[in-house]
């Protein structure tokens, strides 16, 4: 290991290939920490948007009219509406009107970090295409397919939960990927509200070293693993789930 931070190093005094972000224990540590929030905040922001467009397809699915409006209008206002300024009114406008709570140095702080925020608008921004995902996956199911589970004395409910949303999940899988995909590249964003994922310490690294050109290749080899990875167990989990000659 000393040996390839040496030769990492004599690559700068050599070459000018300034790879500080490898052989510096302290910026190593830095970049390595930003990669893990990015990771979390993904794996957080994921999780909830596929909640919510789960949810919210079922609502749309109601026959309350009520309930089918406020899903639409939430649809509407998180679709079209830019992912940044949607972070920064809920980091700067919501936030504000929040309790705040003491600390153990007799100071206080928002109840509310900034990953919880940049966590819960990529949640409802990516939620919102989630939920027109499902809506499109459920009524691609053969209506046939709920008749028969009536005809058998299935509940609503039991006709959407045994029938009608596996059909529908192993319809809207690739869409699903495209979303997810769309929303890791997203988590970028928190930057903006001084959330330290990836993005945020690469910048403090070359702000401080000076090799912007290393860094940004850096975050590119990053981002194309992360989402090579994301893609490839999609791609396990839609086979998975695969029915021979369903959806096909």
């Amino acid at each position: 290991m000393e040996s390839l931070a040496e030769w990492l190093r004599s690559l700068y005094t050599d070459y000018g290939i300034n790879l500080v972000q490898f052989y510096d224990e302290f910026e190593r540590a830095r970049l390595l920490r930003g990669m893990w929030i990015t990771i979390k905040l993904s794996v957080v922001s994921i999780a909830a948007s596929i909640v919510i467009g789960i949810i919210g397809a079922w609502l749309q699915t109601s026959n309350y009219r009520v309930l089918r409006s406020v899903t639409q209008g939430y649809i509407q206002f998180f679709r079209n509406t830019p992912p940044l300024v949607q972070m920064y009114f809920f980091y700067f406008a919501l936030s504000p009107l929040l309790p705040r709570v003491a600390t153990d140095y007799g100071t206080q702080q928002p109840l509310l970090s900034s990953f919880a925020w940049a966590a819960i608008s990529l949640s409802f921004f990516a939620g919102a295409f989630n939920v027109e995902i499902f809506r499109s996956g459920i009524e691609a199911v053969p209506r046939t397919m709920t008749e028969a589970a009536s005809a058998l004395g299935y509940t609503q409910m039991q006709v959407y939960r045994y029938v009608v949303f596996p059909l529908a999940l192993r319809i809207v899988i690739p869409a699903l990927t495209n979303n997810v995909v769309n929303l890791l590249k997203t988590t970028t964003l928190a930057y903006a509200i001084a959330v330290p994922e990836t993005l945020f310490m690469a910048s403090q690294i070359w702000s401080d070293r000076v090799n912007v050109l290393e860094m940004m290749i850096t975050l590119f080899v990053f981002y194309i693993g992360l989402v090579g990875l994301l893609v490839w167990a999609m791609d396990r989990w839609e086979k998975s789930l695969r029915i021979p000659g369903y959806g096909q």
